[in-house]
């Protein structure tokens, strides 16, 4: 079964349980993983695209990020009631991505993506981000790497 056959059967089960928060976001993510699907319009000539898994885990791990994004600018407007929905949408979304690694598994990968580039200083940072990013994949994330990467390369421990 594929990714889009399991949110499918997921908002079934959510819409038979009185689910809401599951049923809206999963209704959502469907929604963006067909906008995916469909080409831009600077390319109006080609046909609608079938995404495999991997393309729709990026499509969460973009929904993912927004609500992320969300928590952090609801939490600074002091807005706890948005922020619980956008958490619970988040924890929704994070049962459909791989595992997250930990911060000390992201410095481990980082200490060998610097010693790999041959990194020193926070300038190098754009050195590492890259190969460290293509590693990590969507196991880790952006805002976190770049946090472990900037301490390592300013010398603070993490």
């Amino acid at each position: 079964m594929s990714l889009k056959d399991t949110l499918a059967e997921d908002l079934k089960t959510a819409m038979r349980a009185g689910d809401e928060v599951r049923k809206s976001t999963l209704r959502l993510l469907l929604t963006a993983i067909t906008k995916a699907e469909v080409p831009g319009e600077d390319d109006p000539g080609a046909g609608r695209q079938t995404l495999d898994d991997n393309q729709m885990i990026a499509v969460i791990a973009g929904q993912a990020k927004q609500r992320r994004q969300s928590i952090d600018a609801f939490t600074r407007a002091r807005r706890e009631d948005l922020v619980q929905i956008e958490q619970a949408e988040l924890d929704v979304l994070q049962t459909y991505l791989p595992a997250q690694l930990s911060r000390e598994e992201i410095a481990a990968e980082a200490r060998k993506a610097v010693d790999e580039t041959g990194a020193s200083s926070p300038a190098d940072k754009r050195k590492v981000m890259p190969v460290l990013m293509k590693r990590l994949g969507d196991r880790a994330d952006g805002r976190t790497v770049n946090e472990v990467v900037t301490e390592l390369l300013s010398g603070s421990s993490s």
